[in-house]
């Protein structure tokens, strides 16, 4: 049985290949969840990953970013995944900060890196 909180997965560009190995190695665990994910993360994913029920929404500087955090305003996400690039500059800076802040303020479970995921994965799945 499906859940019906979605899990949000998004990878700034020198972390997407990370974001599919990932996911590939949690595809069993995730297929529990419907997925949202950024523009190419997602397209990465599904790929990827076919058993995977990957809803795309526009690419993080085209307004993804905004639209999942959207999502979380309105309480249809229920976890964060987002694998944040902390050494390169984002032209779309504002929009990854209010993300994360809409994370915050919302008290979602929240992972900006792989050690962290892994753990949210396992406490979603058990």
């Amino acid at each position: 049985m499906k859940n019906s909180v979605r899990v949000a997965l998004i990878a700034h560009d020198l972390k997407k290949d990370e974001m599919v190995d990932f996911a590939r190695k949690h595809e069993k665990a995730l297929s529990a969840f419907p997925i949202v994910a950024t523009g190419t993360t997602g397209s990465l994913i599904k790929k990827s990953c076919p058993s995977l029920d990957v809803e795309c929404v526009k690419s993080g500087p085209l307004g993804g970013d905004q639209q999942i955090g959207a999502m979380i305003a309105e309480g249809t996400v229920g976890l964060l995944i987002f694998f944040i690039d902390p050494l390169s500059p984002l032209p779309h800076d504002v929009d990854v900060k209010a993300l994360t802040r809409l994370g915050s303020v919302y008290d979602l479970p929240m992972a900006l890196n792989r050690s962290t995921a892994e753990m949210l994965v396992k406490a979603a799945t058990t």
